[in-house]
């Protein structure tokens, strides 16, 4: 009695995803992004599937099995829909230029950040100095060539964006940023249309200007990364970097165009980048020494009390990212402008920062990084990393 039970509140359970996937495929529908109501609807039909797995001999298994089967013919016609369009969009109309197209990722004006105000981290900042600094000011010295590819993994906060900006500052180069969000389109061919723009421009702009190229990603995870539930278009932008990074490895032994990838997850990239990377740098969270730096660097502009004890805010923060010190710091200081408000008395200048106002903050914010995610990086780095 009781399994017979369990078993039909499972079913009622699966019953109930599948017809929230199917009510979110319908908005996106309605909507017009029909690469979600896609995607949405192939789910909702796993979820069905998943119930006639399951409960082979129940009277609805092939009501289940038909349903799911319509969902899929649903999928695949949102798709067969969204080719016909692109294509008739393409010979139709103007194709668009791929210069334009790149100019949306150059970052005109880079993060104003070079490698001496990055607090620590300083094999990280040694491996980038001979993987891109050293080879773009003297390929002289370089006759074996030098990576192309370098990926920055750790923890959120800890640094890696930083990084591939300071590099970028080092040599003077063209900074292009990239992300899920400005090279995924609803529309089928799209995406890896942008991304052949933006490697044809570096090209370009290295061979006419022989300036350096930085092609930044961010949370490559999401682009470079395998998942459960996709459709073609994902595996395509993915196919179409790991065509453009191998023409940079082959072809391009002389080009000063460099591909850098920041993630947090990178149990999650696909093998393939992963051997494409040449350099994997671990880009870690801050240790006692550097912790105490981060407070020294982030409390400069700002009035200390005699009391504040650096080597205490160290020892108080093991876990803590870089962005998370730096948090700490704006909100003790944030008590004292609070006060400051409150008195009422604006010409004056706010109180010193005090070490009871540090513990204030820590004793409400936690830190944002635990010894198990640590484990996880650390176990990657020993099979993939290469600092």
């Amino acid at each position: 009695m009781f399994s017979t039970v369990v078993c039909a509140l499972s079913r009622a359970y699966l019953e109930s995803i599948a017809k929230k996937y199917i009510d979110e495929a319908l908005v996106h529908e309605k909507a017009g992004n029909l690469v979600e109501a896609a995607k949405t609807y192939r789910r909702a039909a796993q979820v069905l599937m998943t119930i006639v797995s399951n409960y082979p001999h129940d009277p609805l298994a092939s009501v289940y099995r038909e349903i799911a089967e319509s969902l899929r013919k649903k999928a695949d016609a949102l798709e067969g829909k969204i080719e016909r369009e692109t294509k008739i969009a393409v010979s139709g109309g103007e194709e668009e230029d791929y210069h334009r197209i790149a100019k949306e990722f150059v970052l005109e004006d880079k993060p104003p950040v070079t490698f001496d105000e990055i607090v620590g981290l300083e094999e990280a900042k040694q491996a980038l100095l001979d993987c891109i600094v050293y080879p773009s000011k003297r390929p002289d010295l370089f006759p074996l060539g030098w990576p192309r590819g370098i990926l920055l993994y750790g923890p959120p906060g800890c640094g890696k964006t930083m990084l591939a900006a300071a590099v970028a500052n080092e040599i003077d180069c063209v900074f292009m940023q990239v992300d899920a969000a400005n090279i995924m389109s609803k529309w089928l061919g799209d995406a890896e249309k942008r991304v052949a723009a933006i490697f044809k421009y570096a090209r370009e702009k290295y061979s006419k200007e022989r300036k350096p190229v930085v092609i930044f990603i961010d949370e490559a995870d999401a682009l470079l990364g395998i998942y459960e539930h996709e459709l073609g278009g994902e595996a395509r932008v993915r196919n179409q970097f790991l065509k453009e990074m191998d023409g940079l490895n082959t072809k391009g032994r002389n080009l000063m165009i460099y591909v850098i990838a920041a993630t947090n997850k990178p149990w999650k990239l696909d093998m393939g980048f992963i051997r494409r990377f040449q350099r994997r740098i671990y880009v870690p969270p801050p240790d006692l020494e550097m912790r105490k730096q981060l407070f020294q660097h982030y409390t400069k502009y700002i009035k200390l009390s005699d009391d504040v004890d650096f080597d205490e805010l160290a020892r108080a923060t093991e876990g803590y990212s870089a962005c998370d010190i730096r948090d700490v710091v704006m909100e003790a200081y944030l008590i004292t402008v609070r006060e400051l408000f409150r008195r009422g008395n604006l010409d004056s200048d706010p109180r010193p920062v005090t070490m009871e106002d540090f513990r204030i903050v820590l004793r409400r914010k936690k830190p944002s990084i635990t010894p198990e995610i640590i484990r996880l990086y650390e176990e990657w780095s020993k099979r993939f990393g290469s600092t």
